[in-house]
């Protein structure tokens, strides 16, 4: 019982927590987010008694904010700029909305008053369609005066935005794709990629494949394209160059390592005797037997083969268009091969029990210097994708 009584009153402070943040989001002026707590509240139970509040707050809420936002779209009417016409748009959609979402609602009754919630709907449609022809043509002539006129990248950007808002508010207007696509090509930034070596070692070519495939890399920028192949045909505005400063690799090294190991273990049994040498029994006269020992001794040869390969870099941005190296980051990456096997001499039972596995291994042939520089730049690529990631250009 004390439990139910807790739960009751646990859930009666939430909901009246929520009353109170509906009735401040209402006294402030935040018309939408009331009507937005007060919907959601409706919709899971709009006859409950406890939630009378949120019907009225519905109805005073919206009210106001159609109030306020019908005054809003006639005084940016009467003014006249054709800037104003995506919000005087966006507004009449809003009010539209939220008609849709109050209407599956009703009827919603206040008891008190003995009556229903009152809301003013009104049909929007023929103002939506009439705002977004003007708009459709604003932003359509806007784009191309923009078009027509850019200088610069950003220009043919701002442009493309125009449009392919245009062509989500209204598909197929006019030549909205064309121009868009025309919009974006120019407004592309174009990488070439290259990738040079100072060393005095032979860059694996499938390292270098990987290094230049900027599929793999998830570089998600809508404005950039970087080409490993570059196009003759395309003015490129960057370079990015990834120079190879140093590869070291060191020469193949089995270290041996010596441990001698001794053990007491079990060898048999004895009968115990007495200090005159006479057997020892038990009560039931059984001769008495005790665990004879013996110390054996173990040499433990351990051999570790080694080879390591370092990779100096660095990655430089350089922009084409005054020849200047805008950035540049070094890049390091070390991969080592490491591998241990053992053998013995002597009884293997004196050995730690972590020893006995490396008895099973064998040498293994080292890694050619190739694969070293390749397991090398798994890191390198790793740590180059980060830099193209995060990099501006601008």
């Amino acid at each position: 019982m004390k439990r139910i009584l807790l739960i009751s009153t646990f859930a009666l402070l939430l909901a009246c927590g929520g009353v109170k943040k509906t009735q401040e989001a209402l006294n402030s002026g935040n018309y939408v987010t009331a009507m937005n707590k007060a919907i959601k509240n409706l919709t899971e139970n709009k006859t409950r008694k406890g939630n009378q509040a949120y019907v009225v707050m519905l109805e005073d809420a919206f009210a106001k904010h159609t109030q306020r936002e019908r005054e809003q779209i006639a005084f940016l009417k009467q003014d006249g700029n054709p800037a104003n016409l995506e919000n005087i748009y966006n507004s009449y959609l809003q009010l539209k909305n939220i008609q849709q979402r109050i209407r599956p609602l009703l009827p919603l009754r206040i008891y008190d008053e003995g009556r229903d919630a009152s809301f003013n709907f009104v049909n929007y449609d023929v103002a939506i369609l009439d705002i977004k022809r003007d708009l459709s043509e604003y932003l359509y002539s806007n784009a191309t005066a923009q078009l027509a006129s850019a200088q610069q990248k950003v220009d043919f950007r701002s442009a493309y935005n125009e449009l392919k808002y245009l062509q989500d508010i209204n598909p197929g207007y006019k030549e909205t794709i064309a121009k868009m696509n025309d919009a974006y090509t120019k407004g592309l930034e174009y990488v070439r990629v290259e990738i040079g070596n100072d060393t005095e070692q032979i860059i694996p070519e499938r390292l270098e494949e990987e290094l230049l495939d900027f599929n793999t890399y998830g570089i998600d920028n809508f404005w950039r394209e970087y080409h490993a192949n570059p196009l003759s045909e395309i003015q490129y505005d960057y370079a990015l160059n990834l120079n190879f400063r140093q590869i070291n690799i060191s020469p193949e090294q089995v270290n041996e390592t010596q441990i001698i190991k001794e053990k007491q273990i079990k060898d048999g049994f004895e009968y115990l005797l007495d200090e005159n040498g006479n057997a020892v029994k038990d009560s039931l006269g059984n001769r008495i037997k005790v665990d004879r020992f013996k110390t054996v001794r173990c040499n433990f040869y351990q051999f570790t083969q080694f080879k390591s390969a370092q990779i100096g870099a660095k990655v430089s941005f350089t922009d084409l268009t005054t020849g200047q190296e805008v950035n540049s980051y070094p890049l390091s990456s070390e991969f080592v091969f490491e591998h241990v096997y053992a053998n013995y001499r002597g009884d293997k039972r004196a050995l730690d029990t972590d020893l006995i596995p490396l008895l099973d291994i064998r040498a293994v042939p080292f890694p050619s210097n190739e694969q070293m520089v390749y397991d090398a730049g798994e890191d390198l690529k790793t740590r180059l994708k980060t830099i193209i990631r995060q990099y501006q250009f601008n």
